[in-house]
């Protein structure tokens, strides 16, 4: 039960982090964000504030941003629908019910004729299905409408609307999930250096020694300087590594200094090379922020090592995880405590934005292409081009999911 748990904590952080990116810079872009929801499914609660709804969804897995225009939403309300309207005193609608969970006190019910809740702002019908008399009545710009499920949102005039905002703030909005998740990964690096401090390799002073290690046999303490290992010089911590792998297993000189005072032992190296010896640490903030940089960088460069494999054709689906295979790690990385896993949460979320760069067209990297593509052309793609190229997007990744979590399951057993 503890692995779940610990599996949705850093499933709904990651996820929650890379559309807070989208959200954040949405708003500051002039778009409406008609609903910013924490977990998926079922409605449990909502709030609004800004002109935003924000809701509590029942199945923990992630969340979601909708904004207004985005990803084909769709407000036609068709002739013959019944809602309801609440109107201020100047007649103005201010609320549109769709819902029968909901019902609004004093509200007008009107049988629907024509609605347009984005260019012309208005409402046409028949009030108590009066057809007698065909009525129009304005509507509000921050008007809400309550929808069939009973979640309420604002309507999505044209003004702010995704596709109306200027192309580079659309760039901006689509690549800002993948950087909050290079962000995120930056400072966990830089936290857990700043916790377990940072391996100092450009000198020959060494850390810690292994207990039961050749170096503590052969009497080498902590904190010494190694001045050479079988007459070769060492200059940094990453020269041990290569005089010591020419006497695997066999007895050597080593020299060290400590405190103004010089050592000569004789030390034998494991079979495998290794004398049990820890680079020196240090949590100097400074160290910690480049490691943040560094590590983030590596996990970078190793994605796109997999990613090459993947066109050069040496490729497998066991570089691949899918939700069984990222469980299985999860519980793997808590079994090494809680660090352990901010470390693996840290990783986690370098992968899931480069992943999301990829020019697949559902992903935030395929609407990056077609952002560029509508630059080059000056004019976006008809929006039902752009419906079928992402629905094409959205079965490859569907297909790579299933391939990829049947692996996950084979090779669990």
């Amino acid at each position: 039960m503890t692995t779940i748990i610990e599996f949705l904590v850093v499933f709904v952080i990651l996820v929650l982090v890379h559309e807070f990116g989208h959200f954040i810079f949405a708003k500051w872009s002039g778009i409406l964000v008609r609903e910013f929801s924490i977990g998926m499914g079922p409605k449990l609660v909502a709030w609004h504030k800004n002109h935003t709804t924000y809701t509590l969804r029942l199945l923990p897995l992630g969340g979601y941003v909708r904004m207004a225009g985005w990803q084909d939403e769709d407000d036609e309300i068709k002739p013959g629908t019944m809602l309801a309207i609440e109107v201020n005193d100047q007649n103005v609608v201010e609320r549109i019910n769709l819902s029968s969970k909901t019902t609004l006190q004093g509200g007008i019910p009107v049988q629907v004729d024509k609605v347009d809740l984005q260019h012309d702002l208005t409402v046409v019908g028949y009030e108590n299905g009066d057809e007698s008399e065909l009525k129009t009545w304005s509507v509000d710009h921050d008007a809400t409408i309550i929808e069939e499920d009973g979640t309420e949102v604002i309507i999505a005039p044209d003004d702010v609307q995704f596709q109306n905002a200027k192309l580079w703030k659309r760039m901006l909005v689509n690549f800002a999930g993948p950087m909050n998740n290079f962000l995120l990964a930056i400072v966990v690096f830089i936290g857990v250096a700043l916790v377990n401090g940072v391996a100092v390799t450009n000198t020959n002073q060494i850390g810690k020694i292994e207990p039961n290690s050749p170096a503590a046999a052969a009497g080498l303490k902590a904190d010494s300087r190694i001045v050479s290992i079988g007459g070769d010089k060492i200059a940094a911590f990453d020269d041990i590594q290569g005089a010591v792998a020419q006497y695997r297993g066999r007895t050597t000189t080593l020299v060290a200094t400590k405190a103004g005072k010089t050592q000569k032992l004789m030390i034998r190296p494991t079979s495998d090379g290794t004398i049990g010896v820890y680079a020196k640490t240090t949590k100097a903030p400074m160290a910690a922020i480049e490691s943040g940089f560094t590590t983030t960088w590596a996990y970078v460069t190793g994605i796109f090592h997999v990613l090459a494999q993947m066109v050069t054709g040496h490729f497998s689906l066991n570089q691949l995880a899918g939700p069984v295979g990222i469980y299985t790690m999860t519980a793997t990385a808590a079994k090494g405590g809680p660090m352990n896993l901010i470390l693996f949460l840290g990783g986690l979320s370098v992968n899931l934005g480069i992943m999301n760069l990829i020019p697949i067209p559902v992903l935030d990297g395929g609407k990056l292409v077609l952002n560029l593509l509508e630059a080059i052309r000056r004019k976006p793609l008809k929006q039902e081009h752009e419906g079928v190229i992402t629905l094409i997007g959205a079965g490859l990744m569907f297909a790579l999911i299933i391939a990829v979590t049947i692996n996950d399951i084979m090779r669990s057993f």
